[in-house]
């Protein structure tokens, strides 16, 4: 494993990156607004990544963006680079399905098991290539040409951001999830004050953010740090929310906050406030309704860019940096050169993402914009 020095996300994706909220950084697309209305989709509501109208919405931008580029022709086939064989696996077999294109993802994942490669066939004319080494990806790209679909002119790369682009998933992932929950200690200590008790805070945390509860929070960070700070408050108690899910007598997240906002008149004005302003994001269909969360995962994000000198030893930067994988940004810059377009898709919210106004003035950048160390084998 090499440090390949001091990058950034834009030196090979520049502005053609979507976070959360679909809004596109480069200015020249069109606004998600305008891509809803062609495509008659609700006003209101913002699509998973892995639901169909993530991928109508996607589809639309990717044929824009091949046409700013002027790289001639259309969009023949989709290559996909991420790291999760259900959720990327999953917007990939949708994007090739909107688009009509046939395509081969490329899903990594680290591990200290010999080099395996498993394909996997998961259409028509779709395949999955699923291995357990970033270093594959020249591997992958030989193997995309000899199925005839060569990454060059013609292609479009949709590359995942998070642990594939960004802190690989099984060699610098973690340093992403300590950011995260970082975050939302902070967050719930700062609005509990001295109430904030971080050994309830980490009992609560570590358990609700397990498979099991998943289908109560969905997986979303913004509802689990909400639960967290209701529970620190002690509205609720961990045994109590604990065991009316697992009796399913509360199966959904909407259906606790709707609880709290009946027992409103019990929370302190400050909590009040919080608990109202995410109420009525929920209530709006906002993915991501703890808004000051999300901000605040954004500074602690941006305190693991780039944050260790030049000459450290390459474990120390996978084990406190979010360092960008050297295997993608060297594929990927090779694939531009060849005329394929390369477009970013990230999970994470824009306001963990890109700074504020007043954090612009302070020189903070977007994420994508933020020069971190490239760590590789290649």
């Amino acid at each position: 494993m090499k440090n390949h020095g001091l990058a950034t996300v834009a030196e090979f994706l520049g502005d053609w990156v979507l976070y959360r909220n679909l809004q596109p950084c480069e200015a020249r697309l069109p606004r998600l607004e305008q891509i809803r209305s062609q495509l008659s989709l609700p006003n209101n509501q913002i699509p998973r990544k892995s639901e169909r109208e993530y991928a109508q919405i996607v589809v639309q931008f990717l044929k824009h963006a091949y046409h700013l580029e002027e790289l001639g022709g259309k969009i023949e086939r989709l290559i996909f680079v991420g790291d999760t064989r259900l959720l990327d696996g999953a917007a990939f077999m949708n994007l090739c399905a909107a688009g009509e294109w046939p395509g081969i993802a490329f899903i990594g994942a680290e591990t200290r098991q010999p080099a395996e490669v498993q394909l996997i066939a998961a259409g028509a004319s779709q395949t999955i290539y699923q291995t357990n080494r970033w270093a594959s990806l020249p591997d992958f790209d030989q193997f995309c040409r000899a199925q005839g679909l060569p990454v060059e002119q013609g292609a479009a790369v949709v590359i995942d951001l998070d642990k594939t682009t960004l802190g690989a998933r099984g060699r610098n992932d973690k340093v992403i999830d300590q950011a995260r929950v970082q975050a939302v200690q902070e967050t719930v200590a700062h609005l509990l004050g001295s109430a904030f008790d971080l050994a309830a805070f980490r009992a609560a945390y570590l358990p609700l953010n397990q498979p099991e509860f998943h289908p109560f929070t969905s997986d979303n960070q913004d509802y689990l740090a909400y639960v967290c700070l209701i529970l620190g408050f002690g509205l609720y108690s961990l045994e109590e929310l604990t065991a009316d899910i697992r009796s399913q007598r509360l199966t959904s997240f909407e259906q606790f906050i709707l609880q709290v906002e009946e027992r409103r008149s019990e929370l302190s004005p400050e909590l009040a406030k919080i608990h109202t302003e995410i109420y009525r994001c929920v209530q709006a269909g906002d993915p991501t309704p703890f808004k000051s969360f999300r901000r605040r995962e954004y500074l602690t994000t941006m305190q693991r860019f780039g944050c260790l000198s030049e000459d450290e030893p390459v474990e120390r930067y996978l084990e406190q940096e979010i360092v960008i994988t050297h295997e993608v940004r060297k594929m990927a810059l090779e694939w531009r050169e060849r005329g394929a377009l390369l477009f970013g898709l990230s999970d994470k919210p824009d306001e963990a993402a890109l700074p504020t106004p007043e954090l612009t003035a302070q020189g903070y950048l977007p994420l994508h914009h933020t020069p971190t160390h490239a760590i590789g084998e290649i």
